[in-house]
Order: structure tokens, then sequence, then C-alpha cells
């Protein structure tokens, strides 16, 4: 069976209080439904690499070893009023070995010098340490999407010619996600201006923070525990759906209809 659909976006456990995945789970699952090949992606971590690798090895799946770091638009260097707001989503992939030791360096770099609120990293060591790594504008906490949700597409179009600088136009992608939220609706059409702009590629993910769409109470659960609040409390941190699992490659079909290249990219 050919397969049409890769997952390159994907939290684990070591997501911590956020994801719910279990490695061995979200590995078995995903080669219930035949996936060649599937990505760890943890919110600027990679403690969870090495069983993600091996599990995914025993199981005859293709590992893609990534991380969705945290990189401010200022200085990984400045602290203070409104630095955790300038805090924005990225992927970025390991293509090969050199991509491997790259992002451990940039991790481990966002922990060390550039840790406020989150271990964040920026534009100067990502342009030192970008070699062999794959890099996609993320969710809508993406620096990209979340300029052109606020109706600056001349910003994000300025930030885009940065990172195709840095990656190339071979190594950075333009990544649409629908979990039926309309943000991501307005997103993804200013998303696909500058694709098309650019001459980037387009990739469909699903921001997977769970395995089974039943687990999203569990991982709610999760986020009161991070954040100090209680499951009944009404004005609380929440994610806006249960749509946020691992999904077949017909699911993803069915909600990409409009661009299968973004899917056949993933492969």
């Amino acid at each position: 069976m050919t397969a049409n659909f890769v997952h390159l976006h994907t939290h684990t456990e070591y997501s911590l209080l956020d994801g719910a995945s279990r490695i061995k789970k979200l590995i078995n699952t995903a080669k219930e439904m035949n996936m060649p090949a599937i990505a760890i992606t943890d919110h600027g971590v990679m403690y969870g690499a090495i069983d993600f690798y091996k599990a995914a090895k025993v199981a005859g799946i293709k590992p893609i070893i990534g991380c969705e770091v945290y990189i401010t638009s200022t200085s990984r260097h400045n602290r203070g009023p409104g630095e955790k707001e300038e805090s924005y989503h990225l992927i970025l992939l390991a293509e090969n070995n050199t991509g491997y030791q790259n992002l451990i360096k940039l991790v481990s770099i966002g922990h060390l010098e550039g840790f406020y609120y989150r271990p964040r990293i920026d534009r100067e060591v990502l342009r030192q340490y970008s070699e062999g790594l794959i890099a996609t504008s993320a969710c809508i906490a993406g620096e990209i999407p979340a300029r052109i949700l606020m109706g600056d597409m001349d910003k994000a179009r300025e930030i885009t010619k940065a990172y195709v600088d840095i990656f190339g136009r071979d190594n950075f992608f333009i990544e649409l996600q629908n979990h039926g939220m309309s943000e991501e609706a307005e997103a993804n059409a200013g998303l696909k201006i500058i694709a098309r702009e650019f001459g980037l590629g387009l990739i469909a993910t699903n921001d997977i923070h769970y395995v089974r769409r039943e687990d999203s109470e569990a991982q709610d659960i999760l986020l009161c525990v991070q954040t100090g609040r209680r499951v009944n409390e009404l004005d609380r941190m929440k994610f806006p759906s249960d749509e946020f699992y691992l999904k077949d490659t017909q699911e993803m079909a069915a909600l990409f209809a409009d661009t299968p290249e973004a899917l056949a990219n993933t492969v």
C-alpha cells in the first residue's frame, strides 16, 4: 500500500502536562493505520526522542525526530515586560544526523541561554545551527500565522523571507491545520497566499496531543493540573474541541480535500 500522508506535528507525554500521547500507544496506533513514518515534536524539549525512536524501530515505522521550539521575535537574551508574548512556535525536523545534532544544540541553548517562562531560541542561533533541519510555520501560535491573524500580511511576508533565507526554499514549509477553528480557516487563507508568493510547499498536519478522540478528557485534566484550575471552571485554558488526536489518512484527506498537495508533501 502506497502511503500518502505522514503526521509531522505530534506531542507525546513529554510535552509535560500538555500532551497525553503515551509513546507505545502512539506508535502502535500509527502502525495499525499503516503509517510508514511519524514525527515527534514535543514543546521545547527532546526528552522522549530515544524512547520514541526505539519504539518506532521495533514497530517498523520510520521515526522522524523533531521539536516544536519556542522562538522569540526579539533576542533569546531579552527578559522583561512583553517578552513572554513575543514567543512563538516553530516546528523543526531533523533531516539527517547533522540536523539531529543541531536540534540537540538548539534545544539546549533554549534552556541554558534563552529560558524565560519557556526555553526560547532566536533567529540568530537558528541561523547558526540550521543545517540538516526542515522547518515548518507551525500552528496558529507560529509567528507567521499569528501575524496573519493580526491583519499584518506585510510582517508575515517579512518573517517568511527571514525563514527562507535561513533554511532555503526547499527546507521551509507552510503548515496548514484544520481542527474546525475559525482562526485556522482565516490563517490558512493567508498562508496559502504566502506559500504561492514565495514558491513554498504546503504541508497538512493535525496538532496531536492525544492518541484517540476519547483521550481528550484525560488531556483536559492534564491542562487543569498545569494551570492550577478545576475541570468545572468555565473561564480556564481549554482546547476548543476533541479534534487533536491521531487521525488516519482518510480523515486527513477529507479535511484537506482542497489541498491534496499538502498531504502528499508530508511523505
